[in-house]
């Protein structure tokens, strides 16, 4: 699916510190924040949305100590706080001296238009607060959320953060988790032409699995920035992966700081965050079927998919059941150091003898057994 909306460039905000501590209440220590700062840094991200410092005044000196950091050090990245779309929240980010401000704020379907007008007069009177105490703030609104608000006043809302406002970023987040990739297109596609100067952001939660697709085809329709986070830890069952939903945004041509070719960097990323998650929740993420970083992209059992130069995983593994080819096994017995150079003939009833044993046994089978079965047809 195609857009005459689809940006040249995209904004990345990694949301793993914040987003990241409502997955199954993860607490991210003040140097654990400094190290993902440091890895968010190298590899490129624009944005690192650090804390939510209205929850607590020591997550709000913890906000101000890593973007002190960060400042000291010279890094490019910028810091983000997120908190509640009132004054009270927007002064105690503004005193943890991070670079943006996004703020939340939710509308009931049931409010009736003297209500959200209440509401958009609140939030004109934030933002003018915000810019006479901070003007070089970056402001960003979220407007929860994009599958549940009705379509006229999604526009109606939008036009009036853009235009009146005139906010530099408004986030669209399918908050509940509940759109598909093309309900999410045709939600942003609409909007994105009516905003030259304010960037529309997407954040897309995985509780149908779609998070990173629907964030992918978010951008397609006009978002420019990203909103994901390491592993896609999150709020439920997370949001949008960071490396694999920024891949396939690139992939379409589309530009960003994002280094995703240092993927040993990321890799290394990634196993520190997992390595949080499973010391705190027992449990790790980063697992055999966990895209591009896990072992299964290395894994090979058809011999028409082997082969594949993709992923992390150095070594590549064979399974030989009923599906095998001669190829394949010939390459899983080299790579188990079991014989190597054997004649077509050999090879063909070897493989030929795999795959009856394989359906007779109902399974795989294992190194002891392929050996065997080599001895047999190739007793030298």
């Amino acid at each position: 699916m195609e857009s005459q909306n689809k940006p040249k460039k995209i904004t990345i905000i990694d949301q793993t510190l914040r987003e990241g501590m409502q997955f199954r209440g993860l607490v991210f220590s003040r140097e654990q924040r400094i190290r993902i700062l440091e890895f968010q840094e190298a590899l490129g991200v624009d944005i690192c949305q650090a804390g939510y410092p209205a929850a607590h005044p020591k997550e709000a000196e913890i906000v101000r100590k890593i973007t002190a950091y960060g400042r000291e050090k010279g890094f490019r990245i910028r810091t983000a706080a997120l908190g509640r779309a009132g004054k009270e929240d927007a002064d105690t980010m503004l005193g943890t001296g991070v670079d943006d401000l996004h703020f939340h704020f939710h509308v009931k379907p049931s409010a009736d238009q003297g209500e959200i007008n209440r509401i958009l007069e609140n939030l004109k009177a934030l933002v003018s607060h915000i810019r006479a105490r901070k003007p070089e703030a970056r402001i960003s609104l979220a407007l929860l959320d994009l599958g549940r608000t009705r379509p006229q006043f999604l526009r109606s809302c939008v036009a009036f953060l853009t235009r009146d406002l005139e906010l530099e970023m408004v986030s669209l987040p399918d908050t509940s988790g509940i759109m598909a990739p093309n309900q999410v297109f045709d939600a942003i596609h609409g909007l994105a032409s009516q905003t030259s100067a304010s960037a529309l952001s997407v954040h897309c939660h995985n509780d149908m699995g779609m998070a990173s697709a629907n964030a992918f085809m978010g951008v397609l329709a006009g978002a420019s920035v990203l909103e994901a986070s390491a592993l896609g830890i999150g709020e439920r069952n997370g949001i949008a992966d960071l490396f694999t939903t920024a891949r396939q945004i690139r992939d379409q041509g589309i530009s960003m700081n994002l280094d995703l070719t240092n993927t040993d960097l990321f890799r290394e990323y990634y196993g520190y965050v997992d390595g949080i998650v499973r010391e705190q929740t027992g449990e790790a993420l980063l697992q055999y079927n966990f895209p591009f970083f896990g072992a299964g992209v290395r894994t090979h059992v058809a011999g028409t998919h082997a082969g594949q130069d993709f992923g992390t995983v150095k070594e590549e593994e064979f399974y030989l059941n009923l599906l095998c080819s001669r190829g394949l096994v010939a390459r899983y017995l080299a790579r188990e150091n079991l014989a190597r150079d054997l004649s077509p003939g050999i090879l063909d009833q070897i493989t030929s003898t795999v795959k009856d044993r394989s359906i007779e046994l109902g399974r795989r089978l294992k190194r002891n057994e392929v050996a065997a079965i080599l001895k047999q047809h190739d007793p030298g």
